[in-house]
């Protein structure tokens, strides 16, 4: 198995617990995603989240491929996920701006947690 593909499962792991979301069940997956270094998508009625790394990262953006970071990054998102899916369903605002509100916020707090 790709070492890269451990790191991000076990990094993912460790901030799912941190911050309290032990509820979700992670399914991890090693495959092609386009241009982005990692994602996230949940089922919350399920409760089952499935996190990618991606597999086949164009060549530019392999050096600054940082596997713990994604995993954080990821993390945070399932974090403010429910967050997110009510701000949608509930106001006359865009899934695109509430995206990009969200997407703020995770940078901030990924450099806030450690």
């Amino acid at each position: 198995m790709n070492k890269d593909f451990e790191q991000f499962k076990k990094y993912f792991k460790e901030y799912q617990h941190k911050f309290g979301l032990t509820g979700y069940r992670v399914y991890f997956k090693y495959e092609p995603i386009g241009e982005c270094f990692a994602n996230i998508t949940v089922n919350q009625n399920e409760m089952v989240v499935t996190a990618r790394l991606n597999s086949n990262l164009p060549e530019t953006d392999r050096q600054h491929r940082d596997v713990g970071q994604s995993a954080k990054h990821e993390a945070i998102h399932l974090l403010l996920f429910r967050l997110e899916h009510r701000a949608i369903s509930r106001y006359n605002v865009s899934e695109e701006e509430i995206y990009e509100t969200v997407e703020e916020l995770v940078f901030k707090l990924e450099d806030l947690i450690h």
